[in-house]
């Protein structure tokens, strides 16, 4: 399964988010994304709609669902896997039904959720000192273990490079340190836009 990310809230105002894709694109990955979510919990098959050359090209991302204002599931890949329409269906079902911290939503729910959807650019390798908060997302591993925080965490708890940095590595299951003693840290940036 993708993994899941961690965070709590909408979009945070210090967020600095890059904009590769249009309106007209970003409302079509959104009803994409609800469409999928519909038909998830309805066990129904998803099928695909005729999208741009643009949506077609493989961009990893995350879809994450607000319910009644509290975070009820984020999942998403890190690397282009697919064409990005496909990663938003797949990410935004995958969190509806299947992210392990949260029961599945039900029919009943779905009027009531709101979307966030992060496309994300390869990741790149960052020393510790280049890290911003708000503007990157940061992957922290160190042989299996790998933690993932995208972008709009920081800003949320106020956290600065070295918090972000630590707490990254908790999600890893690592020391909090852990990226002073050898970790490999990497970034991403993403454009972020939802409901």
């Amino acid at each position: 399964m993708p993994p899941q990310c961690s965070h709590e809230a909408a979009m945070h105002p210090q967020l600095q988010t890059t904009q590769e894709y249009t309106q007209d694109e970003r409302q079509l990955l959104l009803r994409i994304a609800h469409r999928s979510i519909g038909v998830a919990v309805r066990k129904q098959e998803f099928r695909a709609e005729p999208v741009s050359p643009h949506l077609q090209e493989p961009r990893g991302a995350f879809t994450t669902i607000h319910l009644r204002g509290q975070l009820h599931g984020c999942v998403g890949y890190i690397l282009p896997a697919l064409p990005l329409h496909a990663t938003v269906a797949e990410t935004a079902a995958s969190a509806a039904m299947n992210d392990p911290r949260f029961v599945p939503l039900t029919i009943e729910e779905v009027p009531d959720i709101k979307l966030e959807i992060s496309v994300l650019s390869k990741p790149f390798a960052i020393s510790p000192e280049q890290v911003q908060p708000g503007v990157h997302g940061l992957i922290v591993s160190d042989g299996r273990r790998r933690g993932l925080l995208l972008p709009q965490v920081a800003p949320e708890h106020a956290w600065d490079a070295e918090q972000f940095l630590s707490h990254t590595c908790l999600k890893a299951r690592l020391p909090a340190d852990a990226w002073r003693r050898g970790a490999r840290v990497e970034a991403f940036t993403a454009e972020i836009f939802g409901d």
